[in-house]
């Protein structure tokens, strides 16, 4: 099979992650929209790039334009992007200008007898589905963290300029301004593989909550009341109304555990929890679970760590 990914110039472990996933189908072609980095995709193993001409855009209506010459001078099978807003914008747009299948958040891909055959969790990732994608390309978005981002050393890669007519609906569009989020130095809360999280428990101080991440090396979260509170950004909320993570470990202290936070981690490999409520709800999800207060238990873990 022969894949196409869709990468910003400025790649994230998500993006390496799709490159990977992209692997498992075959051969893999990266449209980068602006200067490749081609040093790190032959790491990878992408063996042959794509960009654009007409724009070096970000905006998902230029990108899914880019992505639809790309399909045609190529025919690909499939077409890989992540799951982030920007990425499930453009597989919608590039679905219907296509005609064929897409299937979002995906966390293992296979082909069987030139079939796309895609996994992905429903219902709040209380149960997983098949989606084989039977009007190709498939248009894929992957979960972040789903596939290890191995590198696979190859030549340095063809790197092809693509000619690309922008349609009248995307020359309409006009960005006048964008205000860039703050940086924390901390991984995107929807790519991280630690995550810590702060709930109401945290009674308005995030200080340790962010010390113990800073020392896993991991992302910041919070409950929706700690956001609606002030206590945190909203970017940082986990839940039905926040963002899904699928970390390797979470970290959720002073969270009593209800549903609408808990049905967004479902993914997570690993949870621990601190709480000095040895029956919250919390505790029922957990593989680890520390009944204390988190003023005593997290400077302890903090230092062990450190050490």
């Amino acid at each position: 099979m022969h894949v196409l990914v869709v990468l910003p110039p400025r790649l994230s472990s998500a993006h390496l992650e799709a490159i990977a996933a992209a692997r498992t189908l075959g051969t893999v072609t990266a449209l980068v929209t602006g200067e490749p980095d081609v040093g790190t995709l032959a790491r990878h193993g992408v063996g042959h790039v794509m960009v654009p001409e007409a724009t070096e855009s970000s905006e998902p209506a230029a990108v899914a334009d880019a992505a639809v010459a790309a399909v045609r001078a190529l025919a690909p099978d499939a077409v890989v992007l992540t799951s982030s807003f920007a990425g499930k914008a453009v597989a919608g747009r590039l679905a219907v200008l296509l005609d064929c299948g897409a299937v979002s958040d995906v966390t293992a891909l296979r082909a069987e007898g030139g079939t796309v055959v895609a996994s992905k969790p429903v219902l709040q990732g209380t149960w997983a589905t098949e989606c084989a994608v039977t009007r190709g390309p498939a248009v894929i978005t992957v979960k972040p963290t789903a596939f290890e981002a191995l590198e696979a050393p190859g030549p340095e890669p063809q790197v092809e300029r693509l000619a690309v007519e922008l349609s009248a609906a995307t020359r309409a569009v006009t960005v006048e301004a964008r205000d860039g989020r703050p940086t924390s130095g901390r991984p995107p809360l929807e790519e991280a593989r630690v995550v810590v999280a702060g709930g109401r428990g945290v009674e308005g101080d995030f200080r340790l909550v962010e010390e113990l991440a800073d020392v896993l090396g991991g992302a910041v979260g919070a409950t929706r009341v700690a956001t609606d509170e002030g206590w945190i950004d909203h970017a940082a909320q986990i839940g039905q109304t926040g963002a899904t993570i699928s970390p390797r470990l979470y970290v959720g202290v002073g969270i009593s555990g209800a549903i609408h936070h808990t049905a967004a981690l479902q993914g997570a490999e690993v949870v621990v929890a601190v709480n000095t409520d040895p029956d919250a709800p919390i505790f029922e999800l957990a593989d680890f679970g520390v009944v204390g207060d988190l003023t005593e238990v997290l400077p302890q873990a903090i230092a062990a760590l450190r050490e």
